[in-house]
């Protein structure tokens, strides 16, 4: 069996996904990627079925396939020759194998394949160009770590295309330095579970894999790592499959990822039984939850804003002394309400140590809102986690120089957050100069009452006080230019309203 190259895997995902532009029944790659995502995992699965096999052959053990015939890859798609083909192979793959899979029962894996098939469908309508794309998948050979390595990152990049080209949809996706940046500085260790509640097409639970396996030094490191280290809640379909995948290439062999919404289950249900020592997310924002689930949270924290929901449930599952880093909008930082008391249980009952405010254009293309990433502990038993908020560090991170907005064609990159992994290691240092990039605040200094002890605002959303240093000592020149600037403008839209109310005709 010939390993096939990068540039041989590249090419071959190009041509599987240039027969499927040839399909009347997929528009664009919000159907391709799915349906490509969907034949590769049977692809895969299969090969690592037959490992499996194999495996239990030398061990003198039986082996009880997840996947039996007739729905094995191998029983209808390897044999390119007599393989099924054109309305013949159509009729089988939509009236025999997606229900198939669909109704597997018995064992935990066989019900997650169940799972993941059961809002899946075949959107070609061509037996024959599915024929072709079957038989293009016949050359990749999954039994090859170097192959599913390079093919993952292929993966990757397909789904970052799927990214742009998802409008409202790229809810799912979180840029990888943004993702790469918070598992590095949560640091989770292997034997922690970890836990990402919205995880999308999977990109934290890929990173966190990828940090654990450098830590697996035994057979039996390994048996933790694939079984009981990584989890993820999901509540779309088109997530759910995309990030089983990309899990799956990855190397996790039964990705633990429920198709369920995290916060269905009433907030003082969560026991110790279903906390974790980590959570890495990127929750959903700017949406809203149905009544039926609003319900599951105190009547005093109650909200419809899927972020303020989310931080309540993070909140209520981290174990102590458990440590997360999670994405929030600029919204949950000056929110008052409902946002000002969850926020006074985070500073009171959690270690907020540090808070990065990104700029605008990160998440670029889909939304523009400004973001940040938090990250905080539970309080637990000795060390630097066993107590709740005294101090927060703030850290501004700024555009590179020369550059206005991060947009699709000038992303964020990892790198440059290397001044910010430096200040992280010596912020303790007070000779360690941060070039007015980050600050200290009393948590107390953020937390208003009035006189009867009432809580008036939690106000996270501290400006940094160099820039604002700077604003204030502008030369008068430049101040006066400003002003002026500002006046014109102000004057022009004026003019513009005059004159479309003077030619206004009822």
């Amino acid at each position: 069996m010939t390993q096939s190259t990068r540039p041989q895997l590249s090419s071959l995902i190009k041509s599987s996904r240039d027969i499927m532009r040839k399909d009347a029944g997929l528009n664009g790659d919000l159907d391709r990627l799915p349906q490509l995502s969907w034949i590769l995992f049977l692809k895969c699965y299969d090969d690592l079925e037959q490992r499996r096999e194999q495996d239990a052959i030398v061990a003198r053990k039986a082996y009880k396939p997840v996947i039996s015939a007739p729905l094995r890859w191998r029983d209808w798609a390897s044999d390119e020759n007599k393989g099924l083909t054109g309305e013949e192979l159509l009729k089988f793959v939509n009236n025999e194998l997606l229900p198939g899979l669909r109704s597997l029962t018995g064992s935990d894996e066989r019900l997650k394949i169940a799972e993941l098939f059961k809002e899946t469908y075949n959107r070609m309508l061509s037996g024959y160009l599915l024929r072709d794309v079957a038989n293009l998948m016949n050359g990749i050979h999954f039994q090859s770590r170097d192959e599913i390595f390079t093919l993952s990152h292929l993966y990757e990049s397909m789904l970052k295309e799927m990214r742009d080209a998802a409008g409202d949809s790229g809810e799912f996706y979180t840029p990888r330095p943004v993702v790469k940046l918070i598992v590095d500085r949560v640091r989770p260790k292997l034997g922690e579970r970890i836990l990402d509640p919205a995880c999308g097409t999977g990109g934290f639970l890929v990173e966190a894999y990828e940090t654990l396996k450098a830590q697996a030094k035994s057979a039996q490191d390994e048996v933790t790592l694939q079984t009981r280290s990584l989890f993820g809640v999901e509540k779309k379909p088109l997530p759910f499959l995309l990030g089983t995948m990309n899990l799956l290439l990855h190397g996790v062999e039964t990705p633990n990822i429920s198709r369920d919404n995290a916060l269905r289950k009433p907030l003082n249900e969560i026991g110790e039984k279903d906390r974790y020592e980590v959570i890495v997310t990127n929750p959903p924002f700017g949406g809203e939850e149905e009544a039926g689930i609003q319900l599951n949270f105190p009547e005093s924290t109650r909200a419809s804003e899927t972020a303020l929901l989310f931080m309540q449930f993070i909140m209520r599952s981290l174990k102590p002394g458990g440590h997360c880093g999670v994405v929030v909008p600029n919204g949950t930082l000056f929110g008052d309400g409902v946002s000002a008391r969850i926020k006074e249980q985070l500073l009171r009952n959690f270690n907020l140590h540090t808070i990065v405010r990104l700029p605008n254009g990160v998440f670029a293309p889909y939304t523009s809102i400004p973001t940040n990433l938090l990250f905080f502990d539970r309080p637990g038993t000795g060390g630097s986690r066993s107590a709740p908020t005294d101090e927060i560090w703030f850290y501004e991170h700024s555009l590179p120089e020369g550059v206005k907005n991060y947009t699709k064609t000038r992303p964020l990159t990892f790198e440059e957050f290397a001044p910010l992994l430096e200040w992280w290691e010596q912020r303790n240092d007070p000779s360690f100069d941060v070039q007015g990039r980050a600050w200290k605040v009393r948590a107390a200094d953020l937390m208003q009452y009035d006189a009867n002890g009432n809580l008036l605002s939690v106000n996270l959303d501290v400006k940094n006080p160099s820039r604002a240093a700077d604003l204030e000592h502008l030369p008068p020149a430049k101040l006066a230019e400003s002003i002026a600037a500002k006046e014109r403008a102000i004057a022009g839209l004026m003019d513009e309203i005059k004159n479309l109310l003077e030619n206004y005709r009822p």
